[in-house]
């Protein structure tokens, strides 16, 4: 029973959608009627407030961590932590606030392999950062920083057990970015900063 209760705790947390919480405390418009579409901090950006962008960030970033680090602390087996990554996950890919219509789960993933690895958190992200730096594409980033997790992960640790939640959050966030992969392929994906069109 605690287990369950703590997956789904996890899944609603992951289910604030703090783009729509940035955008109404800012007076901005709902971020799923511009640009992307996508309700995520870099969409967020392409309204030109950047404090809104960093709200949005940083609020999901933080509640992927939070879920990862309350059940770390509750003594859970690393199985049920891995199976509280994911709900935390899949609770922003899938929110039931949003009807079931999330963001891409960057900002998500990044708080929740912080919080289940440090290193490999620094990795991944360090990983994005270049990449987002050197091209500006958003999706991009994520991409290649979600294919390479699992790899950091087999060499930092291993093939055990931590490598498939790892790896089934990579596959699952790659999937989301399909759309931007086909744009990124066709010359058409908006940079980081671009401004947002109706």
């Amino acid at each position: 029973m605690q287990t369950t209760l703590a997956i789904v705790a996890a899944y609603l947390l992951g289910s604030i959608p703090f783009a729509m919480l940035s955008s109404r405390i800012f007076g901005l418009a709902d971020p799923r009627t511009y640009g992307s579409g996508n309700p995520g901090a870099t969409n967020v950006l392409r309204s030109g407030n950047k404090k809104a962008a960093l709200f949005t960030l940083i609020g999901d970033a933080l509640k992927g961590w939070v879920a990862v680090f309350i059940a770390q602390q509750m003594g859970f087996s690393s199985t049920v932590i891995g199976l509280v990554a994911l709900a935390v996950f899949f609770g922003h890919l899938y929110p039931v606030f949003l009807k079931f219509k999330g963001g891409k789960g960057v900002a998500t993933a990044a708080g929740v392999l912080l919080a289940l690895d440090p290193l490999l958190g620094l990795a991944v992200l360090g990983t994005w950062l270049f990449v987002a730096f050197a091209t500006r594409y958003s999706s991009l980033a994520a991409v290649l920083a979600a294919g390479l997790a699992p790899v950091y992960s087999v060499l930092m640790h291993g093939a055990g057990g931590q490598v498939i939640f790892v790896g089934i959050l990579a596959m699952a966030l790659i999937g989301k970015h399909w759309p931007n992969i086909q744009r990124l392929m066709a010359g058409q994906e908006a940079k980081i900063g671009s401004k947002k069109k109706a």
